[in-house]
């Protein structure tokens, strides 16, 4: 091989080879080029993780207003069972015996004796009347009792004799009948006299007013003086008025619907404004066993013993009787009640839905109410509804649940 084939071959091994600057830009590109790319996948990463999070966010956001959607509701339980219930009713004491005194005799009021307030006995002497017209009266009437008495037994003796008579026939049969019924019209004649003169000796018995029985004198309409007038056909003028207070009756209109709880000889208390730290203890003796139509209430006495007697005839008292609690009965908040055409309902939640129940309403205590029926204890209802709640309604259950009516 020439010396010129050996120099062409160092210069073709040698032509491929670069130079150092050369070198050093060709890797400065490929640098950049990796620092591109990676700055282009954190850009395309970051573009990926927003949008991922816009999507989840938008999913949050739809779940939240689908949720939202959803009515919040508080809910109770019922509580088991009902105390027994107490009302009050108004009445007015009154005396147990409450009687007008008037004159049985005409004349003139010559003395009393009591005046109001005055406590008396039975029997007790309350006033005299003077009666001249009536003791003239009488006086005749003795008189004619003892003309009728005579000519009485003028006929007996008489009637006597003509009987025998006629045993011998000495007189006519004729004359022995006249003689006997003679006889029995002197008879009939002297007991009218003697009944007309039992009648005035009673009247002018009562020229002496006295008290009937034990009790106050409330009222004296009468003075020394005055006319008294008894007769048939004239108005009477009540002399005193007498009460006995020993037991008082008071008289209360019970309503209709409590009247089934009635029961004749049960304990009751009564209370009065005069006394107002103090109760007093009552029977219920006699109801009237029917409802008035115009009030539609039942008429109850109650007899309160009132042996120092100061509870007073006329004073405003209150009855107050227990009522029987119901077996089976719940008690709710009266907020939870919903007044609809069909009739009281009540807001349940079963299944995470409302069902709107029906009721059946006992007693109303203010903030609570008897349910008689429709509700168990393991009831959750609702308290505060929406009027527009209707029935099949998806709600959510607060936490704020509580287990029974406070």
């Amino acid at each position: 091989m020439s010396q010129n084939d050996s120099n062409q071959i160092d210069v073709i091994d040698e032509a491929p080879r670069t130079s150092p600057a050369v070198g050093a830009i060709t890797t400065s590109v490929r640098h950049i080029a990796i620092i591109l790319g990676i700055f282009a996948f954190c850009i395309a990463l970051g573009i990926l993780s927003g949008i991922h999070s816009r999507v989840q966010a938008e999913a949050a956001l739809h779940l939240a207003a689908k949720e939202s959607a959803i009515p919040v509701v508080e809910v109770v339980c019922p509580k088991a069972g009902t105390e027994a219930p107490e009302i009050a009713l108004p009445g007015n004491t009154q005396a147990f015996n409450d009687t007008p005194i008037y004159a049985r005799t005409s004349g003139y009021l010559k003395q009393w004796y009591v005046d109001i307030g005055a406590r008396v006995k039975r029997g007790q002497l309350l006033a005299t009347i003077e009666t001249p017209e009536l003791d003239q009266q009488l006086e005749q009437a003795r008189a004619d009792l003892q003309t009728a008495q005579a000519n009485f037994q003028i006929a007996q003796i008489t009637a006597v004799r003509w009987q025998n008579l006629i045993k011998t026939n000495s007189v006519s049969q004729q004359e022995t009948d006249q003689a006997t019924f003679d006889l029995s019209a002197k008879m009939a004649l002297v007991n009218s006299n003697r009944a007309n003169v039992e009648r005035l000796q009673q009247l002018q018995g009562f020229e002496r007013v006295i008290a009937p029985f034990d009790g106050l004198i409330t009222a004296r309409n009468t003075d020394l003086g005055a006319l008294i007038q008894a007769g048939e056909n004239t108005t009477p003028k009540e002399l005193f008025h007498l009460a006995a207070i020993q037991v008082l009756r008071v008289y209360i209109s019970v309503p209709e619907i409590y009247a089934p709880s009635v029961k004749n000889g049960a304990a009751v208390t009564v209370t009065l404004d005069a006394f107002p730290s103090e109760v007093f203890n009552g029977v219920i003796v006699r109801n009237s066993q029917s409802i008035d139509l115009n009030s539609r209430t039942l008429n109850v006495e109650v007899d309160v013993d009132n042996p120092a007697g100061r509870l007073l005839p006329g004073a405003y008292a209150f009855v107050h009787f227990k009522l029987p609690a119901s077996a089976h009965a719940v008690t709710i908040p009266s907020n939870a009640l919903l007044f609809r055409s069909e009739g009281l309902r009540v807001g349940v939640v079963r299944g995470g839905r409302v069902a709107l129940t029906p009721i059946i309403v006992g007693e109303d205590y203010g903030n609570a109410i008897e349910v008689r029926g429709g509700l168990t204890p393991n009831d959750s209802i609702i308290v505060n509804p929406s009027d527009s709640l209707a029935d099949g309604t998806p709600v959510r259950v607060s936490t704020k649940k509580q287990t029974a009516v406070q």
